[in-house]
């Protein structure tokens, strides 16, 4: 079962110089059950690629099917409740609100689709403690370090279980440990059968957490591989 299929999805922007293309036509799949990696040179149209899906940057033409879903056909008002249903979104800046703890930064999402704040805490809690912010449940973004930003991050993506989770360059901030670890964390949290992961990442030191690695350049799709394959050529 496919999570994501995109058919032709294209994409410009209005410049001062004139309309610039962006993505040129990606034919892309990410299976359900796998992590899916995108990766390729600055500015190749990956982070619009996954806006896209995500349903966050409109406008594009083409076919953008989320579990069976056209996102693309999706009116405003139904957009904002499939999205809250169905995907997580890791940001690469990681858009913690400076004034709400861990914890209520994690139960965002479930307070938005409805979930009254106590239990809504109480379950973000329980999944921090999981990704070992147990201690920290209280503190405030600038109080932790980046990893543990990072955490709070992936609890909030998580926590209502989403079915399609999507990540912006999500060690670009981290040392080599700690983005490995991180990878391990959203391999081992967001890869099951009914749930697709796909990264972006320009690292390919974690190109082995991945069941496939999506090859991006100049707006299109180039090549698909397997992840120990991407990770042996990135070695070299």
């Amino acid at each position: 079962m496919h999570g994501v299929v995109c058919h032709q999805v294209a994409i410009e922007f209005s410049t001062g110089a004139g309309p610039i293309r962006v993505l040129k036509g990606v034919d892309f799949e990410a299976p359900a059950g796998q992590l899916t990696m995108l990766v390729g040179p600055s500015g190749c149209g990956k982070t619009t690629l996954i806006s896209i899906i995500a349903g966050l940057l409109r406008g594009a033409t083409g076919s953008v099917r989320v579990f069976g879903e056209e996102v693309t056909k999706l009116s405003g008002a139904d957009l904002v409740p499939f999205r809250l249903a169905n995907i997580g979104f890791i940001f690469q800046q990681y858009n913690l609100l400076s004034g709400l703890n861990a914890a209520e930064n994690a139960a965002i999402p479930l307070v938005a689709s409805g979930m009254p704040w106590p239990a809504a805490l109480r379950r973000a809690g329980t999944l921090l403690s999981k990704l070992g912010l147990d201690q920290h449940l209280d503190k405030l973004p600038r109080q932790l370090s980046g990893g543990q930003q990072q955490r709070v991050a992936i609890a909030r993506a998580l926590v209502h279980e989403p079915r399609l989770l999507l990540c912006d360059e999500p060690t670009a901030a981290l040392d080599g440990k700690s983005g490995q670890a991180v990878m391990g964390l959203l391999r081992e949290l967001a890869v099951h059968p009914d749930r697709t992961a796909i990264v972006v990442t320009h690292d390919p030191r974690v190109y082995t957490y991945a069941d496939r690695v999506a090859h991006m350049e100049d707006g299109l799709l180039t090549k698909v591989e397997d992840g120990t394959s991407a990770a042996h050529a990135g070695a070299h």
